[in-house]
Formats: structure tokens, C-alpha cells, sequence
């Protein structure tokens, strides 16, 4: 059984190698994403003029009239101070060409006060590669590798990625198990120490040592075997988030509604238009801000509204409730969230950050458990650390089997050697 288990931990972590080296190393760097761009681009993300901000509304609709072809998808409505409006845009259906119209940009940076266009950038843009766009490839190429669109689909990377997190979860079982003393035959329960033999204990703790001394083969086994034990619990929960994360809509959502109580966004009730059939708003930004505004007074919540996002795709309106700075919510959650109609201006729903049933709370905890903000700044460290040490794995591991296929090939040609000889 044992042999068996053996192959299986080997040709899953050959299947899955690569891509988690790549994932590992990514999800390092991008635990610091906003930090990394705003230090690569400060030309993007720095204003200096100096003077009362305008309307967060009034600069949106100068980023439209100057870009026609795109929509305001995204707007805060109060900067940080010192900081530029980072306004997320869309692109509009042209009926005379049935087509999306393709601007080669879906952010726009402005200053606050002259209203002065900082820039613009594809964020999440595969080529070219630019000082602009550095962070942003390299926090999609971490879940979705840059797969292109094929088929009228682009979530080949979702899925592919969902799927070798699936593996991996299986794999880190199967691991530990292998990490697991053999049981002597003779013995069903532990040998007392000093009584002629080694507890189960005591033969399972060579597993979590490392031996710096031993030689380069024994030191990248201790490795891969040590390091794997220690940090067990992080890696799976690395694992199950990227699956819950990646594979939401299709795996996690439809199977926890099965065995939980989970409240449904309109997101998750309403089918997603394709390119064709887009809706357009009828309710303007500046309406349904207003409307968002006297509800979250109405609900007594202290934070003002803080952005406003559209989907053409759905229909859907998402105003989040936050102070400047506060994006991110209490343990990296979000904020509180309230749902409107687009085309009449129905409120759809809430959401509101730890609060719901239990269910509701696990699915809220997936991203802040995944990224470490759960845990605020150590946790972030924390991450990015393990991401290191995936990498690290994924390395030692592939090391491990070259050798031992390296020694199988000396082994049988020295059996055939032999045999000729016999």
C-alpha cells in the first residue's frame, strides 16, 4: 500500500510542480502588490497638486468625455490625501461595428484637484511588460497563468489552476502519510522506550529534522520533508482557498449550498450577459450613490460611502461602504456592500463584513485567509514567506525524483549488465 501511495505523491507532484512554482513565487511578491506599485509608479499613483479635491462624479464624467469609448466602472469617491483617483473603466458596445470597443486601457489616473490625466494602463496586460503594468501581470499570471480566451471563454486559467489546487489539496495528504513511520509487524502498539526498541514517536521525529551536515541529496530530502510537515496547515489552506477562489462559481458555491445555509449575491442569482448583450445603465452613478448614501444611513452604518462599481455583464451596481484607505475592511474582508439594479435601480441585497450565517463567514474568510490579511501585516509576511517555501517544494520535490530515476536507470543497466554476464 505504501508503494502505492508512493507513486501516486509522485506523479502528482510532478503534474502540479511547476505550475505551484510559479504560483508560489507570484503569490511572494503580490502579497505587497499596492505597496511594489505604488513604488514603481509614483508618476501613476502620487498627486501634487495642491488644493480642495473635486467631485469624485464631476471627474469621471471628464475621463468619459475624453474617452467615449469606455465607461466609469469603478469610482472612489474620496482619494487618500497625496494620492491620485484611480478610476477603473470598461468599454462600451459600439452598435454600428456589434463589437466591444477596444481602448488598450481599463484604468485611468487622475489628479484629484486640476483634474490633470496622470496616465492610463491595461492593468492585468500580458505584452507588453512595463514597469506600469509589472505588478498587475504578475498578480494574474499567479491564478490564471494568462491563459487567452478560447472557445468564447477566457476562465481556461481559472479552472486550470482551480484543478491543480484540487491536486494539491489530495497531494498534501498523501504526503503526510508517506511522512508517517512503518508500522513494525510485530508491534501493534508503540515500544515503550528503553525497552528495547523506539516509540512511534521517536521514529517519526528524524521526519521533521533537517540535516544541514548530511550531504546535498539528504539535505534537499530533509527539505522537502521537513518543511512540508512544519508548515502543513498553511499549505493547505493555501490549497483550499486557491480551489475555492478559483473554482467559486462552478465547484465551491453550488457544493457548500448543498451542506449550508449560504445567502446568495445577486451575482450569484443572476446569469452573466456575454459581449453582445451588455446592459446598459439607466440609473446614473450620481443617483444610485445617492440612494446607497440615505440606505446606509437608514442602517445606521458609520462608514460613508467609500466607491461604486458597475458590471455591464450583470446589470449590477456594488457600492461599498468605507472610509479613505479602508478598501480592504477588518481582516482583509471588505468592506460592508449593498446591491443595486442598474437598469431600476432596485436594491438587490447586502453584504456585511463577519456577519451572516456560518457559512456566509467561511466563504468570506477564503481571500483574507488566502492573502494573510486575515492577520493583518504578519500575515502578509506569513504568506509571502510560504510562498517562498511552495516554490522551494515544488523544486526539491521534482530534485527527489530525478535522483531516484537517475538511480533506477544505473540500477538496471548494472541488472542487464549481469544477466549478460550469467
Amino acid at each position: 500500500m505504501r508503494a502505492f501511495w508512493t507513486l501516486i505523491h509522485r506523479y502528482l507532484g510532478l503534474l502540479t510542480a511547476g505550475f505551484l512554482f510559479v504560483s508560489g513565487l507570484t503569490g511572494a511578491v503580490i502579497s505587497w502588490d499596492h505597496e511594489l506599485d505604488d513604488l514603481l509608479n509614483p508618476h501613476l499613483m502620487e498627486a501634487k497638486s495642491a488644493g480642495t479635491p473635486q467631485s469624485a462624479l464631476a471627474l469621471a464624467q471628464q475621463v468619459e468625455a475624453r474617452h467615449p469609448q469606455v465607461r466609469v466602472s469603478y469610482l472612489v469617491l474620496q482619494p487618500e490625501a497625496g494620492k491620485s483617483l484611480a478610476l477603473g473603466v470598461s468599454p462600451r458596445f459600439d452598435p454600428a461595428t456589434k463589437e466591444l470597443a477596444t481602448p488598450g486601457f481599463n484604468q485611468v489616473f487622475v489628479d484629484p484637484v486640476s483634474g490633470a490625466e496622470l496616465g492610463k494602463r491595461e492593468w492585468g496586460a500580458v505584452w507588453p511588460i512595463t514597469q506600469e503594468t509589472f505588478v498587475s501581470f504578475l498578480y494574474k499570471l499567479h491564478y490564471t497563468l494568462h491563459l487567452p480566451e478560447m472557445w468564447g471563454t477566457d476562465r481556461w486559467g481559472w479552472w486550470l489552476m482551480g484543478g491543480i489546487a484540487m491536486i494539491w489539496m489530495v497531494d498534501s495528504f498523501v504526503g503526510f502519510y508517506l511522512t508517517l513511520p512503518v508500522r513494525r509487524k510485530k508491534a501493534a502498539l508503540a515500544v515503550q522506550p528503553g525497552a528495547g526498541g523506539k516509540s512511534w514517536w521517536q521514529r517519526w521525529q528524524p521526519a521533521w529534522k533537517v540535516r544541514w551536515q548530511g550531504g546535498s541529496a539528504k539535505l534537499n530530502f530533509d527539505l522537502h520533508r521537513a518543511f512540508s510537515l512544519w508548515t502543513w496547515i498553511l499549505l493547505f489552506i493555501l490549497a483550499f482557498t486557491a480551489f475555492s477562489l478559483n473554482l467559486y462559481n462552478e465547484v465551491f458555491y453550488p457544493v457548500i449550498s448543498k451542506v449550508s445555509k449560504v445567502t446568495p449575491t445577486p451575482f450569484d442569482t443572476r446569469p452573466m450577459m456575454d459581449k453582445q448583450h451588455l446592459i446598459e445603465p439607466r440609473i446614473p452613478l450620481a443617483e444610485v450613490i445617492a440612494r446607497a448614501g440615505a440606505e446606509g444611513q437608514r442602517r445606521r452604518w458609520d462608514d460613508p460611502v467609500g466607491a461604486v462599481y458597475y458590471s455591464q455583464e450583470f446589470g449590477i451596481y456594488m457600492i461599498s461602504f468605507f472610509k479613505p484607505g479602508g478598501d480592504h475592511g477588518t481582516g482583509g474582508v471588505g468592506p460592508a456592500l449593498l446591491y443595486y439594479d442598474g437598469v431600476n435601480g432596485k436594491l438587490l441585497g447586502e453584504r456585511q463584513p463577519w456577519k451572516g450565517t456560518a457559512a456566509d463567514i467561511f466563504v468570506q474568510a477564503q481571500f483574507p485567509l488566502h492573502s494573510g490579511r486575515i492577520l493583518g501585516l504578519p500575515g502578509r509576511i506569513l504568506i509571502s514567506a510560504m510562498g517562498l517555501v511552495v516554490a522551494m517544494l515544488s523544486v526539491t520535490g521534482v530534485i527527489i525524483w530525478w535522483r531516484k530515476r537517475a538511480s533506477r536507470a544505473v540500477a538496471a543497466i548494472q541488472r542487464q549488465a549481469v544477466m549478460r554476464e550469467a
